[in-house]
């Protein structure tokens, strides 16, 4: 049999690959059937049952919180689907592209996972998975209904996981699933403690059976978790949410049954990705086989807020987890949990349990074998919190992080690492208002107290997968920087870049900004007069017709965008920007200047509308200040905009979870420009200017 190795770099997770090929597979091989390589192969699946039991001739694995997948390897051509033949190929490279690598002639049963911190396999984190900067996939593989011209569906379990374990190649993201021949009791209350989702028990002669449903492969779960279909969801009166709840059921004999509504586990940007999904599914009538009663009372909630119905067709399926089911077949307590893409809703039926096969007593190396296989915690983040230098691979390149115990901000005692791991977190966030723009880095490689240089040109500075975009300066050709994903924003990171200072506009169009600025700039002044001067340009600009976007620079003032959608040049946008300025210095003459020299402003606030000009670059929106208390550039909600708010209240450790609950609130600045035009007449029949 081949030796296995278990990797130690992912905690919590039991990683098994194979290491050497001593298993003579050649006599397990000749009992499979001849057989051309398959199109596709639905996978088998498990059945549940209602308690984990020790029974000899059983195997356990872990119960993976994933997607699972099949991947259909014939050399150099793999296909990599989901149990409802829909390909992962895309969205899952990393995986795909290891598989390739391979060069194997197999049919692989399996599930992807990401871990999270803790390692353990985490859903959520899966559905969001973009890139190597959002955790490590893992493609875990349990099976092998075919290989090398054999289907090996009628063979025993034991023996095609024997062949498995000696054609599968080390890898680092393409893993051996642990098993253990041991107490399947034992093995769960290792699952519940630690969190897992559950158990896997198969017997270790089973056969794979394409497709079916089989009691010689059952799930016993940790914790109550279900897939349901979505038949519309409610909107509770007064509500500023995008609905308040989501009516849920599932399929039985074609007939969509309702199980419940689940009000809680998602934030403002899941609701609102949601109801894009919902949008061409609107529906009149309800596809429930009975109407629900959505203002039904409890006696927790005797007069619940009146909510409304909007019905859709039973397309999309979420995974829920709850507490228990009642008499009547409704959740209790019910948490959403995610979307599920890879299972067609008309797939999705009440679970049936089986008893469980008779338990008999424990064998003494239990402890042992567990031991082996149960996952420990322990923290996994991008960086971890002890090593000075670290290697991580993003979006497919490797990028070596180093000097991380460094201080950057002295008083607070932010490291570098803690920079690095923020903008990872907020990737998804800046990378919009970053991406196809110009960058000028300013770099402060030993912190805010630190000696700081501006750096345009990159020419044969930076790797070679890095974007640029030329320009000439002194009769000599050179090269800015475009960071254009989260590897381009990490390397920036790394650098010592602290704040990101994009273009206005694109290389595409570089002589036409995505937005025009007002850059309000306080001198003596106390901060409420900014508040003030960024609610009259508000109020100036709605007057013409005009939206504007308002976010703190970080510093000591506040920007105010107005989109443009690349559709006027810098000159125009820099004359609109002085036609505002003009008018909201003119309302507020006592402590406002649009003077461009400091020594004429005499010690007032700078309207600044000179920004508009090109090669000219502003912090960008949710970029890091080098400033104390490590402030960030945080877009904010007009309302907000008020006496008492303080720039320190967005800061590195605050800025996350502000984005996670409200999403990016800043994004209509790279939606529909303003028509400066009509805006300008507007202007003209209002102040005659």
């Amino acid at each position: 049999m081949a030796t296995s190795t278990r990797k130690k770099n992912i905690p919590g997770i039991p990683i098994v690959t194979a290491s050497k090929r001593t298993t003579d597979i050649s006599g397990l091989l000749k009992k499979g059937k001849p057989s051309p390589a398959p199109k596709f192969i639905s996978p088998m699946l498990a059945t549940l049952t209602d308690q984990p039991f020790d029974t000899p001739g059983w195997l356990y694995e872990i119960k993976w919180d994933g997607y699972r997948a099949v991947a259909h390897c014939y050399k150099k051509k793999v296909s990599l689907l989901s149990r409802n033949n829909k390909s992962f190929d895309e969205k899952f490279y990393p995986i795909y592209d290891e598989l390739k690598k391979m060069n194997l002639n197999a049919v692989l049963d399996g599930e992807v996972i990401v871990a999270d911190e803790k390692g353990m396999a985490n859903f959520g984190l899966l559905q969001n998975w973009r890139s190597e900067a959002d955790g490590q996939l893992l493609y875990y593989v349990f099976d092998l209904p075919w290989y090398n011209g054999k289907d090996l569906c009628h063979l025993p379990f034991t023996d095609r996981r024997k062949i498995l374990k000696s054609i599968l190649p080390a890898s680092g993201n393409i893993l051996l699933s642990a098993d253990v021949e041991s107490s399947g009791t034992e093995f769960f209350a290792a699952a519940e403690k630690l969190g897992l989702e559950g158990i896997m028990a198969k017997k270790a002669d089973s056969e794979y059976f394409p497709g079916a449903r089989s009691a010689d492969w059952l799930k016993i779960k940790t914790q109550l978790r279900h897939e349901v279909v979505i038949g519309g969801f409610t909107r509770n009166e007064g509500t500023a949410k995008q609905f308040s709840s989501l009516l849920v059921g599932l399929f039985e004999n074609k007939k969509l049954v309702y199980t419940g509504k689940i009000g809680t586990g998602f934030t403002e940007k899941v609701q609102k990705d949601m109801m894009k999904l919902f949008s061409p599914l609107i529906v009149k009538t309800s596809p429930f086989e009975e109407v629900p009663d959505v203002n039904k009372s409890s006696r927790f909630r005797p007069t619940p807020p009146k909510a409304q119905a909007t019905w859709l067709k039973p397309k999309l399926v979420c995974e829920v987890s709850y507490r228990e089911i009642t008499s009547d077949g409704v959740m209790r307590h019910p948490s959403f949990e995610g979307m599920r893409t890879d299972k067609a809703a008309t797939a999705v039926h009440r679970d049936k349990t089986v008893k469980a096969p008779a338990t008999v007593i424990r064998s003494a190396a239990v402890s042992k074998a567990l031991k082996k296989v149960a996952p420990k915690t322990s923290g996994h983040t991008l960086l971890n919190p002890s090593d000075e230098t670290q290697v991580r691979k993003v979006k497919g390149h490797e990028l070596k992080f180093s000097n991380l115990h460094k201080i950057f901000w002295p008083k607070e005692k932010i490291t570098k690492r803690d920079l690095i791991n923020y903008y990872y977190q907020m990737a998804p966030y800046i990378l919009p208002y970053l991406k196809d723009r110009p960058q000028s880095l300013n770099r402060f490689p030993n912190g805010i107290n630190g000696k700081s240089f501006y750096q345009k040109d990159v020419t044969g500075k930076v790797p070679s997968w890095i974007n640029t975009f030329p320009y000439s300066s002194e009769g000599v050709d050179k090269n800015f920087m475009l960071c254009n994903d989260e590897a381009a924003l990490l390397y920036m990171a790394n650098l010592g870049c602290i704040e990101m200072n994009p273009w206005s506009s694109t290389y595409k169009k570089p002589s036409n900004p995505d937005w025009c600025i007002i850059d309000l700039d306080p001198d003596k002044n106390h901060f409420d007069q900014v508040i003030e001067t960024a609610n009259v340009t508000r109020d100036i600009l709605a007057g013409a017709g005009v939206d504007c976007y308002c976010k703190t620079s970080g510093s000591t003032g506040l920007h105010i965008y107005v989109p443009l959608a690349k559709k006027y040049d810098y000159e125009i946008s820099k004359e609109f920007g002085k036609l505002i300025a003009h008018l909201v210095q003119e309302q507020l003459p006592k402590f406002t200047s649009i003077e461009r020299l400091t020594s004429n402003r005499r010690g007032k606030l700078y309207i600044d509308f000179l920004q508009n000009r090109p090669q000219a670059t502003l912090v960008a929106a949710y970029s890091v200040r080098p400033k104390p208390g490590a402030t960030v550039s945080m877009p904010l909600h007009w309302d907000e905009v008020k006496k008492g708010m303080k720039m320190t209240d967005f800061n590195i450790h605050t800025a996350v979870e502000r984005v996670k609950e409200m999403g990016d609130i800043f994004k209509p600045v790279l939606g529909k420009g303003a028509d400066i035009g009509k805006a300008i007449k507007k202007l003209n029949e209002m102040y005659d200017v």
